[in-house]
């Protein structure tokens, strides 16, 4: 297994919600040299210089200056959340007299069998009273906490039959036993390191605690939580540290709230990338003219996983663009502009692929199916430049278990390395 692949899986497992994320990514760019700018402050950019700027601390976009007369941007853009369960508001609740469980909602459109009976805990982020105001601590509560059990057979005999889960009543689950009642919070308020007292506010979530693995007969899949989209965050995101760019800013994105449709200040449809281009072009002396020809000459490659056929259920994918995992790249084509990739995105993808000397796939929805959509049509409404939408094949997608392909990870490092490099 290529050592990119290691590496994106251990990141994924240090990063169980989009806050941690946007943390270890944060820590990587530091150590590489960049420097972090605040949408609060005014921005003193210089040629050769590196920055990255973050949005409500689940959302990030780095970027590198070659020269103030660059001709564009290249950009890659991912998303940061996953879909999850996030914790309520004055979440225990009292079970039959001898339980505490936790209140909880859904997040995004997940698969929600493959939850119960297995370990999870609760990751995310409180905001505290410090000695500054108001502060925000990450929390990883870094050990088996809670469990969704599963009813018993012989309480539902129509389980193998197809159950539709209710949110309210099957998805809540255990947190202790009757001596666990009021102790959630010191729980969190141990994790994060301060006081349960000083906890204001919290965006908390479930997720997974079974580690990744390798399997197959040749140890060809990889199997973890999150691979969609932070396989395509990982793998990208080499790419823009090794790219060598010449005459175009080099640019990656890494967007929150993509599985609830990205209308946030920090989503894909937000502001957030079109103000920190425009900033990049007026810090550099450049001209309104200039940042709309820049546009013009710019590109974006949309990165989010693909649907791999599945050998079980093959009448479910289109007869012909079937991607398989470990045969390359996904190029995704919607009619209806689902995804944003037409002729001339795909043919200059394509070439990158070619000169980056990785394969390349297709992935059509079955034209009597309605597939889903991801960012790229969303953040070209603010940022409207030729785009191609991509991503890695993958089965299980919104499983908190899901597989792919352990050579995959590697195809779209080099890819986006000669992206860059353009």
């Amino acid at each position: 297994m290529a050592d990119i692949t290691n590496k994106m899986l251990d990141f994924i497992d240090a990063s169980p919600t989009c806050f941690h994320v946007v943390d270890n990514l944060k820590k990587e760019l530091v150590k590489n040299g960049y420097v972090e700018l605040s949408e609060k402050e005014e921005w003193n950019l210089k040629a050769k210089g590196k920055y990255f700027v973050t949005r409500n601390d689940s959302s990030i976009i780095s970027f590198r200056i070659p020269k103030k007369d660059f001709k564009g941007f290249y950009m890659i853009a991912s998303h940061s959340d996953s879909p999850s369960f996030k914790i309520k508001e004055n979440p225990e609740m009292e079970a039959a007299g001898a339980y505490v469980k936790l209140n909880v909602e859904r997040y995004g459109g997940m698969l929600c069998a493959p939850w119960f009976d297995r370990p999870l805990s609760v990751a995310g982020r409180v905001f505290v009273k410090g000695k500054k105001g108001i502060e925000s601590r990450l929390v990883n509560v870094d050990r088996d906490l809670v469990m969704l059990p599963s009813l018993a057979i012989h309480m539902n005999r129509e389980a193998n039959d197809g159950y539709k889960y209710n949110a309210q009543t099957d998805m809540l689950p255990i947190f202790g036993d009757e001596a666990s009642k009021d102790s959630f919070f010191d729980v969190i308020a141990k994790s994060a390191g301060v006081k349960k007292d000083d906890i204001l506010s919290h965006d908390l979530f479930l997720y997974n605690r079974v580690k990744w693995t390798t399997w197959g007969a040749n140890n060809e899949y990889i199997s973890c939580s999150r691979l969609d989209d932070q396989e395509c965050v990982y793998s990208s995101f080499d790419g823009f540290l090794k790219g060598k760019e010449k005459e175009n800013v080099p640019v990656h994105c890494v967007f929150d709230n993509e599985e609830v449709g990205s209308g946030t200040k920090q989503g894909a449809a937000s502001t957030f990338l079109k103000a920190t281009l425009v900033r990049i072009n007026e810090c550099l002396g450049r001209t309104t003219e200039q940042y709309y020809t820049a546009l013009a000459n710019s590109f974006m490659v949309s990165a989010d996983n693909a649907h791999a056929v599945h050998p079980n259920h093959i009448e479910k994918a289109d007869p012909v663009n079937r991607p398989v995992m470990n045969k390359g790249i996904v190029i995704k084509y919607n009619a209806n502009q689902k995804y944003t990739t037409d002729a001339f995105s795909a043919a200059f993808f394509k070439n990158v692929c070619e000169k980056a000397k990785v394969p390349y796939q297709t992935f059509t929805n079955r034209s009597d199916t309605v597939g889903g959509s991801t960012l790229g049509n969303i953040s070209t409404t603010q940022v409207a430049v030729d785009t191609v939408d991509i991503g890695l094949a993958q089965l299980a997608m919104h499983s908190p278990y899901e597989s792919a392909g352990a050579k995959d990870p590697e195809y779209l490092a080099k890819a986006s390395k000669e992206f860059y490099s353009l």
